[in-house]
């Protein structure tokens, strides 16, 4: 193993470790199997084409982190991830008191992180395949991925249509929101219109940074 390759190995040990573990006694055995449906799926193909698509650091970095909190909500069942509980060990109060939530918010941090963890991958995925040039070097990965928050809310549909009762209900996770969908969906939005500005940005300035470095050196008199 290279050095270039430990980093990426010791995120797939990582999440190795944290899939085994949440996957022992989850709360309800057959909405994890549901959940994990996705990550049975993209981490094999991660793996499999690891040698002819590298991502960055940073964008397995994030993979990863979505991945780990992904886990957690398959576990518990995300409507009834206890981040309450949590907060009250450690700090006496609720995160719902301290923000008037009144449903359990836990699926919309992971959308909301599904945005922002998967830009730096998914923009590395287009110009190492379909690079686009202008204002399309946003457009095009910004629509890339909010197609798979849409296929991802189809996805529930189809699965509480076809399972219904009590699991079409813990894997649909509406709590009683008539726009949940819709909601999921702004937030993935949301967090990838961040994270890919932020990500341009960097790399204009390094591009302007690398472009007057080279003007310097080319300088007469240099």
């Amino acid at each position: 193993m290279t050095a270039r390759d430990r980093y990426p190995a010791a995120l797939l040990a990582l999440f190795g470790v944290w899939f085994v573990a949440l996957g022992v006694a989850p709360h309800y055995r057959q909405d994890w199997l549901l959940e994990n449906l996705l990550v049975f799926l993209i981490v094999p193909l991660l793996v499999a084409t690891y040698r002819r698509l590298r991502f960055s650091n940073l964008a397995y970095t994030g993979i990863v982190v979505f991945l780990l909190l992904h886990e957690i909500g398959a576990h518990h069942t995300y409507s009834l991830v206890p981040y309450d509980a949590w907060a009250t060990r450690l700090t006496g109060g609720t995160i719902s008191d301290w923000f008037g939530f009144e449903r359990n918010h836990f699926d919309r941090l992971v959308h909301f992180s599904y945005g922002i963890c998967f830009a730096p991958a998914t923009l590395e995925l287009f110009e190492a395949k379909a690079p686009p040039k202008g204002a399309w070097r946003f457009i095009l990965p910004l629509a890339f991925m909010n197609s798979h928050a849409v296929l991802y809310e189809t996805l529930e549909w189809i699965a509480t249509a076809v399972f219904g009762g009590d699991l079409g209900a813990a894997y649909l996770g509406t709590q009683g929101d008539v726009f949940d969908a819709q909601k999921d969906m702004a937030l993935a939005f949301t967090g990838s219109v961040i994270a890919l500005a932020l990500l341009l940005l960097r790399r204009r300035r390094e591009s302007s940074s690398i472009r007057g470095s080279s003007a310097s050196a080319s300088a007469p008199g240099a």
